[in-house]
């Protein structure tokens, strides 16, 4: 695995997918922080930390159904490790035209493409969904 943030997308990708309730992965401060996004975005229902023996921790995300359709009809990594894309203040681009949401990192941290729009702030955009 080279790009865990990828893969953490993936998971969530398939496990809408298959109408699972619950996806778990591996821990990580950039992981978590995608996951407050979505969170804060209306995309899941909840995230946690867990810790299991052996100092092992896992972010376990809650996924959300709306009349039995996924919320998230599609997530898609932008930049990646080989290829990292950065955008000015004044280019950061909307997904779908405002409806879907941009995950940036910014000097500011990790938020939307909105929010990085309204603090006039730019950065790596990391994932789009929708």
């Amino acid at each position: 695995m080279t790009d865990p943030i990828a893969d953490f997308l993936t998971n969530i990708r398939n496990a809408s997918r298959a109408g699972k309730d619950t996806c778990t992965v591996q821990h990580s401060k950039m992981k978590r922080e995608i996951a407050r996004i979505l969170k804060e975005s209306g995309y899941i229902r909840s995230y946690e930390d867990v810790e299991e023996p052996g100092n092992k921790k896992f972010l376990t995300v809650e996924l959300k159904y709306v009349d039995g359709e996924a919320a998230i009809t599609a997530i898609e990594r932008f930049s990646r490790p080989g290829r990292r894309i950065y955008f000015a203040a004044t280019e950061v681009p909307k997904v779908l035209g405002g409806m879907g949401a941009g995950i940036l990192t910014t000097s500011n941290g990790v938020m939307t493409d909105y929010q990085a729009r309204q603090q006039n702030v730019g950065g790596e955009l990391v994932c789009k969904v929708w």
